[in-house]
């Protein structure tokens, strides 16, 4: 059964149709949770005691920068099925969700820096968990550029997929540069598998706003892979009748 839906993510056709009933779901859920966290978080959540309300920043930061980094992940695992399957559905989700994770990035990197700016007293510093998110950014720039830069659609995959799985290893690096090393970036603030050190008054609107995120990107990602679809399969009868009933993305 496994197989037999994994297989079906081959199609283009078969996607679309799953990405139309499922995108409404995910907006909408997506948008409420986001905005109900926000609000919590930065009109009812109680002041940190240490750094007052600049704490707030936290509830854009966190969702962003940890969001970011999963959204790489989600590539490379895309990457490992272009490569070993040929899926082009693959390529396609590489393609389409490396310009969100770099803006994702340069959010994360932004915020951090209004962040750090009362907490640290500076803008940037070469910070090994900073720099590594910076190398992040880089990364996803790669990326975009090398997809760009290929007209041939089989070659251009292949490579993206290579220098997508090449750059993973900074993940890693990211997740365990404040322990690796003396940084004046704080530990993570909330883990999965810990429990958490903050207030629930606090962890519990984050926890809505990462939810959220996790979801409006579902929408997006399903949202631009459907243009892409539509573009790489122009010429196909199947998109050729959509177009004509007026069910373009």
């Amino acid at each position: 059964m496994m197989w037999q839906f994994f297989h079906k993510l081959g199609s283009p056709k078969w996607f679309f149709g799953i990405a139309d009933r499922l995108m409404p779901w995910l907006l909408l859920s997506g948008l409420c949770l986001a905005l109900v966290g926000i609000v919590w978080g930065v009109g009812f959540a109680p002041k940190d005691y240490l750094q007052g309300n600049s704490y707030r920043i936290i509830f854009i930061h966190v969702p962003t920068a940890f969001l970011a980094q999963s959204v790489y992940i989600m590539m490379a695992v895309a990457a490992v099925v272009t490569l070993v399957w040929r899926m082009k559905l693959a390529d396609v989700f590489i393609k389409t969700a490396a310009p969100v994770g770099a803006v994702l990035t340069f959010l994360a990197l932004f915020t951090g820096a209004v962040w750090g700016k009362p907490t640290w007293g500076t803008w940037w510093i070469w910070d090994a968990r900073l720099t590594s998110m910076l190398i992040l950014l880089f990364l996803y720039f790669g990326v975009i550029a090398l997809g760009a830069a290929l007209s041939d659609e089989k070659s251009s995959a292949r490579a993206v997929a290579v220098l997508v799985l090449v750059g993973v290893v900074n993940i890693p690096i990211i997740k365990y540069s404040v322990d690796w090393w003396n940084t004046l970036h704080q530990p993570a603030t909330f883990k999965l598998t810990e429990k958490p050190t903050m207030p629930a008054e606090m962890w519990m609107p984050l926890l809505l706003v990462v939810l959220g995120l996790y979801l409006l990107f579902g929408w997006l990602a399903c949202y631009r892979m459907q243009t892409e679809i539509l573009h790489r399969e122009r010429r196909t009868r199947w998109v050729k009748e959509r177009l004509q009933l007026g069910g373009g993305a």
